[in-house]
């Protein structure tokens, strides 16, 4: 793999990001050309700016990470901008590397993408079998219409470009945000945050009966590199663990590493989200053989363990 990255220079967009940060880091030490400005040097909702940024460095390969995220609540509270934002970015990139005739782009999608009842495991055909759950469906629809637009540009342009879609994504890093953080992070900040001030019964959001996937941002970062260097069809891809768990059982297994000794109650007036998440991930296992190393509950422990260490 080492060759292959010394003879490649790579654009990595969002790579100050909580994913983006580890693909940059893992780059560097394959011996990469990698260039990864911030948003405040290249703002991604500018066309020019872009343009201007893909013709200055002359990319053999963009992966596009750079997105407008959050959990359910922030999701809710502005569906609009999650839309735009990530539409306007997708097209910006997707229109200056088919211009430029960049020879790969990498486009990450999201498992928020898949229709809302759709049959455990899902699988990559099933993309286009429904629509997604409201709570997150803007977002979701902006990220599925990348494939849509690349595919298109593909036809009309010769763009080469790929598409991957991870799941629920954690690990060292996560944004521990309450206003817009996820569910793994949200949770270990609501025990912590108990523990602290002595609080004996924590509400968590929903019914608890909804179930994730969960992929250790490691894992995820190895199946980005496997899928850049080895795969080059134009169908998604998933990037999943191949396991789902309830978020119950999750709040319990986060309040068991962290001692939390009260209680947990569950306010079934919010929204629980997609019912259930479990990805397929045999096609990546073929392509590129992808494995994921990290387990949920490992995983855990080392997110737990960053989280306490930065609040030291």
């Amino acid at each position: 793999m080492e060759n292959f990255w010394k003879r490649n220079k790579v654009l990595v967009t969002g790579g100050a990001g909580f994913v983006g940060s580890r693909l940059v880091y893992k780059l560097v030490e394959l011996g990469c050309n990698v260039y990864s400005p911030s948003s405040s040097e290249y703002n991604l909702m500018d066309s020019i700016e872009v343009d201007d940024g893909i013709k200055w460095y002359r990319p053999d390969v963009v992966v596009h990470l750079a997105a407008k995220v959050g959990g359910i609540g922030a999701n809710m509270i502005t569906p609009a901008d999650f839309f735009k934002s990530n539409m306007v970015m997708g097209m910006n990139i997707i229109d200056s590397c088919s211009s430029n005739k960049v020879p790969k782009l990498v486009l990450i999608g999201t498992v928020c993408s898949y229709p809302k009842n759709n049959p455990v495991p899902f699988v990559e055909e099933s993309l286009w079998n429904g629509y997604p759950e409201d709570t997150n469906a803007p977002y979701g629809v902006a990220k599925k219409a990348m494939w849509v637009y690349a595919k298109a540009c593909m036809d009309q342009y010769g763009l080469n470009f790929i598409y991957l879609i991870p799941v629920n994504l954690y690990g060292p890093g996560d944004n521990f945000n309450p206003e817009s953080s996820h569910v793994i992070p949200a949770m270990i900040k609501t025990y912590v945050d108990a523990i602290k001030n002595g609080t004996r019964v924590v509400k968590l959001w929903g019914s608890g009966n909804a179930s994730r996937e969960f992929l250790y941002v490691d894992d995820a970062v190895d199946g980005i590199l496997g899928a850049t260097k080895k795969y080059n069809e134009i169908d998604p891809v998933n990037l999943g663990c191949g396991e789902e768990i309830t978020i119950r059982d999750l709040s319990t297994t986060i309040s068991r590493i962290l001692g939390y000794s009260g209680s947990t109650v569950w306010d079934s007036s919010m929204p629980d989200g997609q019912p259930r998440r479990q990805l397929c991930i045999k096609k990546a296992m073929e392509k590129f053989h992808f494995s994921p190393r990290v387990t949920l509950p490992d995983g855990l422990k080392r997110t737990i363990n960053w989280y306490m260490g930065k609040m030291a």
